[in-house]
This record gives C-alpha cells, structure tokens and sequence, in this order.
C-alpha cells in the first residue's frame, strides 16, 4: 500500500507541476515514470495490466463515436499513406546524417534497422491526440475527425507489421470474427433492456474486454484493435453518448498508468537523451508534410495545421513494434529506450506546437495566398449568412431553445452554428438553418462581420472556455451588435460581462427563479379553485 501511495503522490505532484507551467497533466506523468525508475522506486504491481486498460478503454471509446465512412475519405487513407512514406524516407535520411556523429546505436544500424525506426516514428499517439481533442472539445470538428481517421489507419498499418513481424499469420479462427455482425445486434437488444447506470458502465468494460480485447488476442489479432471495433459496432446504439461519458473518467485515471509504464522503461543515459533530442528534428518536418497533404486534399490553412498539429507527436504504438521488432531480431533492443524518452519529449514539443497554433494559422493566412473556394471541400468552404440577423453558436439544448424563441416568436432570421457534424446534420433533417463550423475560427467570425444586418450574436457553447474565446474574438475584429452569453456561475457572468457581453444569462440561477415563480403561481391558482 506505502508503493501504491507514493505512486500516486508522485504522479500528482509532477501533473501539478506540468499543469502550472502550461503542459498537458500527461508531461508530468511521464517524468514521474522516469524519476520514480531512476529513483530506484520497484515498479507497482498490476501497473502494466490497467495501462493495457486504459489503451483499451481509449480505442473502445473512439469507436463509440466513430463514423466508419470517414475512414474512406481520400484525406484520411491517402494521406496517411502518403505521409508514412514521407516520415520513412526522411527519417532514413535523418539517421544516416547522424550516423557520423558519435551515436553508437545510429552507427551500428543497417539501412533496414534504420527504415524500421523511421516507420516507427512514423506514427502519432492517440492517446495524446485524443487527450487533446477531448480538451478543446473537437473530437467531431473536421479537423478532429480527419486527426482521428489518420490515428485509425496508422493503427492498421501498425497491426499489420505486428501480425507479420511475429512470424505467424493469425489463426483461421479469425473468420469466424464474422459473426461479431449478428452479435452485435444481439448486444443491442440487451442494451436497450438495461437502465441501470452501473450495469451501463458494466455492459461497456465487458463488451470493450471480452468480445474485443480477448477474442481478437485469442484468433491472433490485436487486442485493442478489437476494443475498436466493438466499439464501432455498438456506436449506432443511442445510448453509445451516454456509456462514452460514464467510461470517460475511469479511461482517464487508468491512462495516467499508462504514461507512468513509458516512463519506467529504463534510465536513459546522456547519449540516449542526446539521440532522442535530435530525433525531435523529424517533428516540425512531419508537421509540415501534413499540412502541405491535407492543403492539397482541398482544406483551409487553419484545418490542415490544427489537425497537422495533434498529429506531430511520436506514437505509444511505437513503442509496441520496437518492443517486437527486437524480440525478432529486428532491431537493437537499446532502441527501447531511446524511442521511450523521444516519445516523451515529442509530447513536450507537441503541446508548444499545440499552444501556439492559432498564431501559426495566422501567419500562414497572411503568407500565402488566399484559397479559392472552388478548391476547398464542401465542408470547408466560406459560410453563407443568407442574410441573418441572429447567429445562435452552439445547438445544444439550450441553443435549440434559444433558436425556436427568436424564430418562431420573436420574428428573427435566425442561423445556427453547430461544430458537431452530427447535431448538425440531425438538425438540418429537422429544418433548422444550421451550418457546420468552429466559433473559435478567427476566420468564421471575420465572416461573420462581413454579413450584412448581422445584429445579435448568442453564445450558448456549453465550455466556459469557448464562450470566452468567441466573445475575445467578436471584440478583435469590431463586432458592433448585440451579444448575449450563457453561465453557470457567478464569476463565469462576470467575466464575459468584462469581456464586452451586453446579456449574460446565470442558467442555474435563472432555472431557480422560473421554478420559483412557477410554483408559486400554480400554488396560488390551486387554492384559488380549492
């Protein structure tokens, strides 16, 4: 138990640490893996098996939401693919121009050890794209479905080398996968007979766990492959929202044990820190290569580096090919370590990229020419106003609300904006004008401005955060009509009030006050009629 608490305390001291120098909690926890092995602390027993869960957990929860055509769009596979061959042929390039330098592990590589660890390095993480998805709540903008259709691919990829580089083919059980079809329609039959929250949780850990964790690892497949698609297969459900929120929590403890296993992977001496310290050179060259591939594929500067951006980080699967390439002899096993701590400080320079995107989007519009809208994909083009008087942003329940009363009883032209595409494409089918786009795009907002009668703007985005930012948006570029915002706390009112907000609406509160007058009213009119 005293391990398991210094464990603990440990990791939160080193997520608070990262916290207050502005890096992702997951930072510290890396560091806390590397100073806890290099503090000669043994390593907590099960620690391995719930950062198996976590991985699980995470890819199960991908699944949930993920819409399988995505992974057919050309900005998905061929970019992937393309990329891949880039990062390999660069990376190659990169070791060899090395190999001169004194690294003794470089020095040794053939051209084929180099090409592995090139592909290796290939991959990005998606427990750390995820993480920052789920932190800007983007996880269904189209940079952030494009971000995970990639993640998904290169999966793929990574399973294949697995399958492969074992020596063996999976078993011919494998076809019977097949009927995981009929069974899924059996496990939704169940789940529609289940009301309870906990045998909600419940259903979900042993459907990620059972049908897909162990079986695919018993037909010789990998197991996290199978979390993903029991998860795609159950995400039709309706319920599919509700379960990825309830498991949200326990796959977030549990990935902290996953960041804490990277960094007890060994005591990297100061050659390998100095060879993992150049090999974040391949970083801002893969960045780029994204951003050029997913410009030619038709998307805007700021969609093509944010989804570029989550993507420029060096893979936890990685880490599993190394572990594998060198048990076959593939690679030197001293490459586990090296890639460990390159991995850890690709996190590093990944949440610097991250930070500064916004400004890096801006400079990009200001250099290179503007595109044309004919070029773009559909989903990416300019925005049509149409002629609003009334913008609605965020589509939510409360913005639904706040769209009917302007439309229906107030008399406003009214256009909502939604960043989920699939709340947006429910609502269009209802016959809402809503269009699909980011409030927190300094681009959207200078169209915005540009709309002609364009007087009240509501912001009903459920994060503090956005609201803010869109409000900080609004005030830069000029905005002279109304605004009103929504809050759930006093100092949320105040602060958007500070920022230029003429209404702010105290939800919790104002739902108190209406229920209030509501029940008195009916209490008087009943003893009236009593």
């Amino acid at each position: 138990m005293s391990l398991t608490a210094l464990y603990l305390l440990v990791a939160l001291g080193a997520g608070l640490v990262a916290m207050f120098l502005r890096l992702p909690p997951l930072v510290g926890f890396l560091a806390a893996g590397f100073g806890l092995h290099a503090a000669g602390v043994g390593e907590l027993e099960g620690l391995h098996t719930l950062a198996d869960l976590g991985v699980t957990l995470l890819l199960f929860g991908i699944g949930l939401k993920l819409d399988v055509r995505s992974l057919l769009r050309p900005d998905v596979w061929l970019s992937t693919f393309a990329h891949l061959g880039f990062s390999v042929i660069v990376g190659v390039g990169l070791l060899a121009g090395i190999a001169p330098l004194g690294f003794a592990l470089v020095a040794d590589a053939d051209l084929g050890e180099m090409a592995l660890i090139a592909f290796v390095l290939s991959f990005s993480s998606t427990v750390f794209a995820i993480k920052v998805l789920d932190e800007r709540h983007d996880n269904n903008t189209l940079y952030g479905r494009i971000a995970i259709g990639v993640l998904i691919m290169q999966d793929i990829v990574a399973v294949a080398f697995l399958t492969i580089s074992k020596g063996h083919w999976p078993s011919p059980w494998v076809f019977a996968l097949v009927l995981l079809l009929p069974g899924a329609w059996l496990a939704h039959r169940m789940w529609d007979r289940i009301t309870s929250t906990e045998l909600t949780a419940l259903f979900g850990l042993a459907m990620a766990l059972v049908p897909g964790y162990w079986l695919f690892e018993t037909v010789g497949l990998k197991g996290d492959l199978g979390a993903l698609v029991i998860g795609i297969l159950l995400g039709s459900h309706a319920k599919a929202p509700a379960l990825s929120k309830v498991l949200f929590s326990t796959k977030e403890l549990l990935l902290i044990a996953f960041f804490l296993s990277i960094g007890l992977t060994g005591v990297p001496s100061l050659e390998d820190f100095a060879l993992a310290a150049v090999l974040q050179i391949l970083l801002p060259l893969q960045a780029a290569a994204y951003i050029v591939i997913f410009a030619f594929m038709g998307l805007r500067y700021r969609t093509a580096t944010l989804a570029s951006f989550t993507l420029t980080n060096y893979s936890e699967f990685g880490l599993i090919v190394i572990v594998i390439a060198s048990a076959t002899g593939m690679a030197s096993a001293e490459w586990q370590t090296v890639l460990a701590v390159a991995t850890a400080l690709s996190f590093l320079v990944a949440a610097v990229f991250n930070a500064y995107a916004a400004r890096f989007i801006n400079l990009l519009n200001r250099a290179l020419p503007e595109r044309r809208s004919a070029r773009l994909q559909e989903a990416d083009r300019p925005i049509n106003l149409d002629g609003a008087k009334a913008l609605v942003v965020g589509m939510g329940r409360v913005g639904r609300t706040t769209y009917e009363e302007l439309c229906q009883t107030q008399g406003y032209q009214v256009l909502g904006i939604e960043h989920d595409s699939l709340r947006a494409d429910s609502l269009k089918a209802e016959g809402f004008a809503v269009v699909e786009a980011d409030a927190t795009d300094q681009d959207f907002w200078e169209r915005v401005k540009k709309g002609a009668g364009m007087e009240l703007v509501v912001l009903t985005m459920p994060f503090h955060g956005d609201n803010l930012l869109a409000m900080d948006l609004l005030r830069k570029l000029g905005f002279t009509g109304t605004v009103a915002a929504i809050a759930l706390r006093p100092e949320e009112r105040d602060e958007l009030k500070k920022r230029g907000a003429h209404a702010v609406l105290n939800l919790y509160a104002s739902a108190g006050s209406d229920l209030a007058e509501k029940a008195i009213r009916v209490n008087l009119e009943r003893r009236a009629t009593s």
